[in-house]
Formats: structure tokens, C-alpha cells, sequence
């Protein structure tokens, strides 16, 4: 369901639409916010992937002490 809906809404936006919104923004922000805007989006997707990456990797130790302590369990 997700992904038929996702196609939609893909299928619906194309370049004509996309230069639209661009003007759009170009407009409502100016030419001088606009770097400062993507900028900031940089940051933001860059922290991100850097708590994702931290998470993956707790849970990858997590997950190693777990399986550590259940074989030490077993030796018993």
C-alpha cells in the first residue's frame, strides 16, 4: 500500500513541476537565504547519519555482549 502510494506521488511530480517549486522557494526565501537553507539541511542530514550510525553500532555491541553472555551461560 505504501509503496503504491509512493509510486503515485512520484509519478505525479516531474521536471516541469519540480522547476515550478523551485521558483517557488527562489521567490519566498531570495537568492541570499537559499545556501543558508541548504546549509543547514547539510547539518541536519549529516547529524543523522551520524546518530543512525551510532545506533547501529550499540546495537551491534548489544547484541555481541548478549551472545557472549548467553554461550558463558551454557558452558555451565
Amino acid at each position: 500500500m505504501i509503496s503504491t502510494l509512493l509510486t503515485i506521488v512520484l509519478g505525479i511530480i516531474g521536471g516541469p513541476e519540480i522547476i515550478i517549486i523551485a521558483i517557488i522557494i527562489l521567490v519566498l526565501f531570495g537568492g541570499r537565504k537559499i545556501p543558508e537553507l541548504m546549509k543547514g539541511l547539510g547539518k541536519g542530514m549529516k547529524e543523522f547519519k551520524e546518530a543512525s550510525k551510532d545506533t547501529e553500532e550499540t546495537i551491534k555491541k548489544e547484541r555481541d555482549d548478549l551472545n557472549r553472555s548467553i554461550k558463558g551461560d551454557s558452558d555451565r
